[in-house]
């Protein structure tokens, strides 16, 4: 049989289609006889042909990939013997690696223990005093071992040792590769007695890839895979090591002479050390050596004639991405403002950005502002609070440059301002609108790629803008519509489209006299089912869930039965992962506003959400089970899918109830998936499903549904926990904590019914707040003494501060007592004048919502009242702070003191009122007056014989009506209701002109609750003392006189 299949291989090589076809019949046929084994193998190793052999070799691969179970004993035995046989006499390399290839393979089914001539092989081979042996025999060593790490385990020592030599044969960098890819596939199985081994072969590891790189650049790009996967799996390997291997990593990335993807590999290998190690870059001083080498990357021009790929004029804003190492050198300064405290970064990091701007060439000029653009995210508010007017005042002056390469750099860098800036970049409207609309105004004259970044500044500012937004309304609405109907460009529309959903962000329901033609234009696109549409269709999806978000009830339910009906048809008529995401989105949207609209079809969006959820596509997984490519689109459609699933749950109700089950075992199984975003995504559901299930129980009290809510709570707050400690990815922790959050705010008590849950939150609480979580580098090897920290890792840090009220709101005061004393020095800790803005504010402000929280929970005052005296220092302190937000806070802090303590501080009452007088004799920023307002009112309210109204009512009347913190109107008229009640003829005689003080404000208050406090008491006021009330009321504008004489006459 060996002869006539030798000839079908021979056959499936000709040039000729007829001879392929009928040689594939005929393998076919001879795949289905026994024999075919015994053939494979004696023409494997007996034909003169290497291109036959390989074939064979391939074949039986492919044969005991899929079919090792029907294989005989004999003939598996045979195999074996054979293989190796065929391994040790075959000189063409192409074979050897497909030989290789079949024995891992059968490695995955034979483990090495029940193969011992492959151990003997392997022993001989790779210990040969011949190179091309010890080359052939790594080659077989690296694919067996990748193929199946696990079984090798007792072997890894000897393996280890074997390495320490060969990374040292240095003039057989073919045999070095090899190695590295094994030690590679080995590193994430290597146990504690392992490490020092692995710890003293890296500096023969750094020589061994200098030589590599000489030899040949692909191999070494591969080979430099070992450093990802050390820090990945067990970074502690190589801490010892750090300063060698920036060092190393440094090189490679200056070097111009090297290959991009070598340099990028570098580059991302420094990025992803100072996101795992930040503080030991910093303490061995490498911040400085790094930045000397990035920054000459950033900037270098490209090479004559052509462009970087982001300037590039391809109207495609797909090439952000690009694998250049420019790209991966901003990379590096993005991960620095991540990860490290902004004073440090700055303080290194400004004087070459200074440099770079004031350069006469353009593309210093531009990596200037793309050094600028990428701190914003990480260092927003060191940004905003020291350096924000002249860093926008540099932008803006670049949108003017004589080169488009540093216009371009400019509007990036806005767009990244007014993404991370807000809200004080939104306070510069008056000068940046008009720079923005001016590039609007030359839409159909200028480059596609250019107005992309412009459309990306404009966006990105206007978000943001609220009622600001109103005086550029018709001109920014004018270009947007007259784009949709004229734009010859699909990509032009397209970005009008998603521009029109910023807007809707902003202007909200002023945008409706527009609605209808912006809902004619979307409708238009989303029925035309043309391919060259589909990403105009995709915006339009996006930007028709703003506007049902924005625009009003009132205005898009009569659109929401349609809406859903346009989404399931395009997911039954295109596959593709970009539009799924964005209908997911659409009915999520849709929930908020119409959820009755979704009922009758969850079962048809539930199946195509879950099968999102299980699908791998995009997902490649390689054989040692670590994800190594994991494509965008089908990950952005799992993370929409969960996002969506959830919010749909939460607001169908007990609609959503035959799908909760199906919907959170799928989410539940993402939790682990390799790709951070999702996995912030499943826990942000699961959070939705309790809450979601909560809503169910309330709405129907029975003993199901809360047994179904408490088996949930069971399974999601351990697995939330779990993941607080243990999850690597900073911002995972951030989403899972703020599940955990809106949990605790939702269930209250209920998250809290078994026993030991409330010591298990309180201590994961602790642990952020302490830094010894994994994500913190915690539990590491160095002591983190040093109050300054990265923006995000403080942030982190009030996710898990935030937590705190919420339990002190949810059980007897009594009970949280013993766990807020163990966690509230850690938070006073952050109120100290030495530390940020940004820590200041939050730690007095969380002080203030936990005595907030004391007010409406059993034994809350006498808890208040023991601890107004570790308080009020931290507060009192705090009122005199130089920053208005802490002040405002702080303030907040006493009034919720003095309202959850009342008699118990009466006798800190006079000083605080002397601090209140002081202040408000000074105070500029409205936000602290109003509050302080508040304040006063709630003194008031808890204890009022400490407060002498006599001077206290008419200096409280003086500052009213509220302008900022409308929240307050609340307290504000409770406190004058109830004066009102006690003494209503003293009450009248303090206020001359009540029509100032309520009256004006009657449609301004806000909150129902509080409207109807107002209402009642203007109502016993027109009624009691309808003289005064009428005099009031006269001076008043026709419009509010009518509002309220019609508010105040309704019974």
């Amino acid at each position: 049989m060996s002869g006539e299949l030798e000839q079908i291989l021979l056959q499936l090589t000709q040039p000729d289609n007829a001879i392929i076809q009928q040689a594939t019949a005929q393998l076919k046929l001879a795949f289905k006889d026994p024999a075919i084994i015994p053939a494979l193998c004696a023409v494997m190793t007996g034909s003169q042909n290497p291109q036959i052999r390989q074939s064979a070799a391939v074949m039986l691969r492919m044969r005991v990939k899929k079919h090792w179970k029907k294989i005989s004993l004999d003939h598996r035995e045979s195999l074996k013997a054979v293989v190796l046989q065929a391994f040790q006499q075959e000189t063409e390399h192409t074979v050897r690696h497909s030989l290789s290839q079949l024995s891992a393979v059968m490695v995955k089914h034979e483990t090495p223990d029940r193969w011992p001539a492959l151990f003997t092989l392997l022993n001989q081979s790779t210990k040969s005093n011949n190179p091309t042996d010890r080359q052939v025999g790594l080659l077989l060593l690296s694919k067996v071992v990748e193929s199946n790490p696990e079984p090798f385990k007792p072997h890894y020592r000897q393996l280890l040792q074997l390495f320490g030599t060969v990374l040292q044969d240095l003039d057989n960098p073919t045999a070095m590769y090899y190695c590295i890819l094994t030690l590679t596939a080995m590193t994430a199985y290597t146990g504690t007695e392992e490490m020092n081994l692995m710890r003293a072969l890296i500096p023969r590891l750094i020589i061994a890839l200098k030589h590599l790189i000489k030899a040949d650049q692909g191999q070494a790009s591969d080979a430099m895979e070992v450093f990802d996967e050390l820090m990945e799996s067990e970074v502690s390997i190589i801490v010892p090591h750090i300063a060698e291997i920036v060092h190393f990593c440094l090189e490679v990335s200056a070097d111009t002479t090297l290959t991009d993807s070598l340099r990028v590999k570098a580059l991302s290998c420094i990025a992803f050390l100072i996101r795992l190690k930040s503080k030991t870059v910093l303490k061995q001083k490498l911040l400085n050596p790094i930045l000397q080498t990035v920054f000459p990357v950033l900037s270098a021009a490209p090479p004559p004639g052509e462009e970087d790929p982001e300037d590039e004029e391809n109207g495609d804003e797909g090439d952000t991405d690009n694998e250049s190492p420019k790209h991966f050198a901003a990379q590096v300064i993005d991960t620095m403002a991540l990860h490290m405290p902004p004073e440090k970064l700055f303080q290194q990091l400004m004087p070459l950005t200074q440099v770079c701007l004031a350069s006469e060439n353009p593309y210093e000029r531009k990596a200037g502002l793309m050094c600028m653009a990428v701190l914003a995210e990480g260092c927003a508010d060191h940004i905003r609070t020291k350096l924000l007017s002249s860093m926008l005042q540099t932008v803006c002056q670049s949108l003017s440059d004589n080169n488009q390469v540093v216009r371009s750099a400019g509007l990036f860098a806005l767009g990244q301002f007014s993404e991370h800036l807000q809200p004080e970049v939104s306070k510069y409207c008056a000068e940046l609108m008009p720079l923005l609309l001016g590039y609007m105004s030359a839409l159909n004259q200028a480059k596609i790629g250019h107005i992309t970044k412009a459309f990306y500044a404009l966006e990105n500012f206007m978000e943001n803008l609220g009622s600001e937004i109103e005086p550029y309304l018709p001109t920014l609405m004018e270009t947007m519509l007259s784009a949709l109907s004229n734009a010859e460009n699909l990509k032009l529309k397209e970005l009008a489209v998603s521009a029109i959903g910023a807007i809707a962000n902003a202007a909200k329901d002023k945008l409706v006299p527009y609605f209808p033609p912006v809902i004619e234009s979307l409708k238009g696109f989303l029925t035309d089912t043309r391919d060259e549409m589909r990403a105009l269709q995709t915006q339009a999806l996006d930007t028709l869930s703003v506007l049902a978000r924005t625009i009003g009830k009132d205005v898009f339910s009569p659109l929401a039965a349609e809406c859903v009906q346009l989404g399931l048809n395009l997911t039954n008529a295109i596959d593709d992962p970009d539009l799924r995401r964005c209908t997911y989105s659409l009915f999520s949207a849709v929930s908020t506003v119409s959820p009755d609209c979704l009922s009758p079809h969850l079962t048809a969006i539930t199946t195509i959400m879950l099968l999102s959820l299980k699908s791998t596509e995009g997902v490649t997984v390689s054989l040692t089970d670590t994800v190594f490519s994991v494509e965008n689109a089908y990950i952005d459609e799992k993370e929409d899918a969960c996002d969506a699933l959830g919010e749909i749950a939460f607001n169908t109700g007990a609609a959503f109830q035959p799908f909760l089950e199906s919907s959170f075992q799928q989410v539940y199984e993402l939790r682990d998936f390799p790709h951070e975003d999702v996995r912030r995504a499943a826990f942000g559901a699961m959070g939705q499903f309790c809450r979601a299930q909560h809503k169910v129980w309330q709405e129907n009290p029975t003993e199901a549904n809360h047994q179904a809510m408490q088996k949930l709570l069971g399974v999601v707050l351990p697995s939330f926990l779990e993941a607080v400690r243990g999850e690597r990815e900073r911002q995972v922790v951030m989403g899972v904590l703020e599940a955990m959050n809106a949990v605790l705010k939702a269930c209250q008590g209920e998250a809290l019914q078994s026993p030991g849950r409330l010591q298990e939150i309180s201590q994961a609480i602790r642990d952020v707040l302490k830094k010894r979580t994994v994500c913190q580098d915690g539990g590491g090897d160095e002591a983190d003494d040093d109050e300054q920290q990265a923006e995000y890792d403080a942030m982190l840090q009030e996710f898990a501060g935030e937590g705190i009220p919420l339990l002190a709101s949810a059980v007897p005061a009594d009970t949280f007592q013993p766990h807020l004393n163990e966690l509230l020095p850690l938070i006073m800790n952050k109120a100290k004048s030495s530390c940020t803005v940004a820590d200041r504010s939050f730690s007095v402000g969380t002080l203030g919502e936990i005595l907030q929280s004391l007010v409406s929970v059993s034994g809350g005052r006498a808890c208040a009242g023991k601890l107004s005296n570790r308080l009020l220092p931290v507060l009192v302190a705090g009122v005199r702070d130089s920053d208005s937000e802490v002040r405002n806070n702080s303030v907040f802090g006493l009034g919720a003191l003095a309202q959850a303590a009342g008699p118990l501080v009466a006798q800190d009452y006079p000083m605080m009122l002397s601090l209140f007088s002081n202040l408000l004799s000074k105070e500029q920023d409205r936000r602290v007056i109003d509050n302080l307002c508040a304040a006063l009112c709630r003194m008031i309210m808890s204890h009022m014989e400490g407060v002498p109204l006599e001077q206290v009512f008419p200096a409280l009347l003086a500052c009213l009506p509220l302008k900022e913190d409308m929240e307050e109107n609340k307290t504000v008229y409770s406190c004058l209701a109830m004066l009102y009640s006690q003494n209503p003829v003293s009450f009248l005689l303090r206020i001359p002109k009540l029509s100032y003080v309520d009256i004006k404000r009657y449609d301004n208050v806000g909150h129902p609750e509080t409207q109807n406090t107002l209402v009642m008491l203007l109502r016993d006021v027109a009624q009691r003392h309808s003289q005064k009330f009428e005099g009031a009321v006269r001076s008043l504008p026709a419009e509010q006189k009518m509002k309220l004489t019609a508010a105040v006459s309704q019974s």
